[in-house]
């Protein structure tokens, strides 16, 4: 799978961009704020259907302009795509695919795959679970279609009953509302939940049999880092979460059985939204007790394994979107990162001239003040 060519217009702080890639690694060199960054959020903004930073549609449009365009041509084993997304403010986002109209989020999201690495997700071992659980939810989206749509309709019924709980803590009024139509949430939440309960964990499996190779490779095999699916619907063991039918019914009394519990909390207590990964390291929790470097390193191993499984699963490499990582690694694991993609194809930015002479065969960007050459 591979990038061709970008074209943005009032995106951020560029005006307007044509960039062609190479099929392997591109590095895009310039100093901060300048919109290296801004160009790898456009690209993923074709990938996973949203601003990795969090930022809504309007966000995205140059200041003092009305739309914003990208453009996105890609290819993969069997054909040649172009993406055509438009930002309007104070209007719906239109997708193009190939021409025609892309309606939801699940006919574009998995067909430019991509794995993207940030200085934000050096922290994903030591940070609180939410960051985990945006790394599965990115990751398996592009695999799994069906994923994302559990995902999206739990998330709907999720902020519906948060709401419903919300209002019955705040005014006893709504309490008879709350008690009239809970439980049809709280069935529909569980049946939700336990579909993506079941993909977490399928997938934790497989990030964890291919980070354990990363790591081993990395760090000449001498620690063993384990990562199991830590859910909060008390089943006995982690794999008891395959079976959706069991964790759709225990996830059921738990949402039946608590109103006023979650009343108390003003949201919902038990679900997907509440889970995490468990990752140790030689049998200790490696958030508390791992240093740093052996932090990162788990953090990269598990990143790169994102690219391998996806892979094994779909015949190609993902492209590798990297947002100036080498600088927060040293000089080992810097040296390990660029031995290891030199098969792949990488959209990289850095502000660090000295990083041309260990990437030399790197297509060079130059940028500055959202403008793109080289």
């Amino acid at each position: 799978m591979q990038c061709k060519r970008i074209e943005v217009e009032n995106f951020r702080n560029i005006t307007h961009a044509s960039v062609e890639f190479s099929p392997q690694v591109n590095l895009l060199l310039g100093d901060n704020a300048q919109g290296k960054t801004n160009l790898l959020e456009a690209i993923a903004l074709q990938a996973i259907g949203k601003s990795f930073r969090g930022a809504k549609d309007a966000e995205l449009i140059r200041f003092g302009q009305t739309q914003a365009r990208v453009t996105l041509d890609y290819a993969d084993d069997v054909r040649d795509m172009r993406l055509v997304t438009v930002l309007e403010a104070g209007k719906r986002r239109k997708t193009e695919q190939n021409g025609l109209p892309v309606r939801r989020a699940s006919e574009l999201v998995g067909g430019l795959r991509v794995v993207l690495f940030c200085p934000e997700h050096l922290s994903i071992i030591k940070s609180g679970p939410e960051l985990r659980r945006n790394f599965l939810d990115v990751a398996i989206s592009q695999l799994k279609p069906m994923y994302l749509t559990s995902l999206q309709r739990y998330n709907k019924i999720l902020k519906e009953r948060n709401r419903l709980l919300k209002n019955a803590a705040e005014d006893a009024s709504a309490m008879k509302t709350l008690r009239d139509t809970i439980d049809i949430w709280s069935a529909q939440l569980a049946h939700e939940g336990a579909i993506i309960a079941r993909y977490r964990v399928w997938y934790v499996q497989q990030v964890n049999a291919a980070a354990r190779e990363v790591f081993a490779d990395m760090t000449g095999g001498g620690e063993i880092p384990e990562m199991t699916y830590d859910g909060s619907c008390h089943m006995e063991r982690p794999e008891d979460y395959l079976d959706a039918a069991a964790v759709e019914q225990s996830l059921l009394r738990l949402l039946t059985t608590s109103h006023d519990r979650e009343i108390g909390a003003t949201y919902t207590l038990w679900g997907p939204h509440k889970d995490d990964i468990a990752i140790t390291l030689n049998g200790v929790c490696a958030r508390v007790y791992a240093s740093q470097g052996q932090q990162r390193s788990l953090a990269l191993a598990m990143k790169l394994a994102e690219g391998e499984i996806s892979r094994k699963l779909c015949g190609d490499y993902p492209v590798f979107l990297f947002d100036d990582v080498q600088c927060e690694l040293d000089s080992k694991r810097r040296d390990y990162l660029v031995n290891k993609i030199r098969d792949k194809q990488v959209i990289l930015t850095t502000c660090e001239p000295s990083e041309m002479q260990r990437m030399t065969d790197a297509r060079v960007v130059r940028v500055s003040g959202g403008e793109f050459s080289g």
